[in-house]
């Protein structure tokens, strides 16, 4: 089975082992909102500030010819994300829903739109949305911090409804009450966003685990008697599935730095890229191969794979180390007896 957001195979054994109804369990897997772990336990997604937008503002214009309570809209990823709404008279309230990201701050947070018939599909944003304050992020300076891509979202969604309710356009304000308070939690003032939250979200989901992007990574790393070392999101992604007990970190490049914080019982897990350079600098000399995912798919039973990952086993002095591809399938794991 394939996991629908994130494109990662599921193996039929974490699905058989997991206490949930399976039925249930596979039905919540298709429409994107559960994650099963290797152990079989469950992790709830949740909706992006995007989605949310989204679901507000496609509400708002359908509740001007009728009262609406539930609404489905498209997400980035190709699936549709459904939310109960209260939605009358071109005025919509959407409560962005809860999920197992334990430092989501957003959980809860009310989603307003407004809307009124007009002549084209337009978005504009109101209190609580955040306004760009310098130049070099996604959006303009003096623009509502609504990413590109929920943005599309949005008008995707508003022009859905448009077409059901049969108007020519609307004119949509969305605004977040509680918006400004909410970003006073958030680094929005440090990236050039003041007076409210971005609305942001690639795929529409929420994925259910940390990013450990913060300054207190090294604290995490020290403090954590059993900790995955990682070298990006999509080594997040997969080390929190495989190893659902252990407190994920994202090291990066600073994996030696953060293999000397760490105690315990320590995981190196992550892409071929990075962990096996890390290990063998030379890994690519004189192999006529551009990358390392190159001679990974090339000759993954070579003797020049086998030698980097003897030498990365090595450097990385008693920790377990597993090499995953992008859709997660593990191809090299140190503590796997052969």
């Amino acid at each position: 089975m394939i996991d629908p957001v994130n494109k990662s195979r599921i193996p039929d054994e974490w699905i058989e082992s997991s206490s949930m109804d399976s039925s249930e369990l596979i039905e919540g897997i298709k429409n994107g909102m559960l994650v099963v772990l290797s152990d079989g336990s469950v992790l709830r997604r949740g909706y992006t500030t995007g989605t949310t937008a989204a679901i507000a503002a496609k509400a708002a214009v359908l509740s001007i010819k009728q009262k609406i309570n539930h609404v489905s809209v498209p997400t980035p990823v190709g699936l549709r994300a459904c939310m109960d709404v209260e939605a009358r008279d071109g005025f919509a309230v959407a409560i962005k829903p809860h999920n197992d990201h334990e430092s989501d701050i957003t959980r809860g947070l009310e989603f307003e739109a407004r809307a009124e018939e007009a002549d084209d599909i337009i978005i504009t944003a109101g209190d609580g949305v955040g306004i760009v304050h310098r130049d070099g992020l996604q959006i303009k300076k003096g623009l509502p911090a609504i990413n590109p891509v929920p943005m599309k979202q949005i008008r995707d969604s508003v022009r859905e409804a448009v077409k059901e309710t049969g108007i020519k356009g609307a004119l949509v304000r969305i605004s977040l009450p509680r918006g400004a308070k909410i970003a006073e939690k958030t680094l929005n003032s440090r990236v050039g966003i003041e007076g409210g939250i971005s609305i942001a979200g690639t795929t529409g989901f929420v994925e259910p685990w940390n990013d450990h992007l913060g300054e207190m990574k090294d604290d995490l790393i020290k403090e954590s008697s059993k900790v995955v070392l990682t070298t990006g999101r999509i080594g997040i992604r997969y080390s929190t599935m495989l190893f659902p007990d252990y407190t994920v970190v994202l090291a990066g490049s600073r994996i030696s730095e953060s293999l000397a914080a760490a105690s315990g019982d320590v995981v190196i897990c992550g892409l071929p890229g990075l962990i096996l350079k890390w290990g063998d600098p030379e890994v690519l000399k004189d192999s006529g191969y551009a990358s390392v995912s190159e001679m990974i798919e090339k000759e993954l039973d070579g003797s020049r794979v086998r030698k980097a990952f003897e030498r990365t086993i090595e450097k990385a002095n008693g920790a377990r180390v597993v090499i995953v591809d992008r859709d997660g399938t593990v191809l090299l794991d140190s503590g796997v007896k052969h």
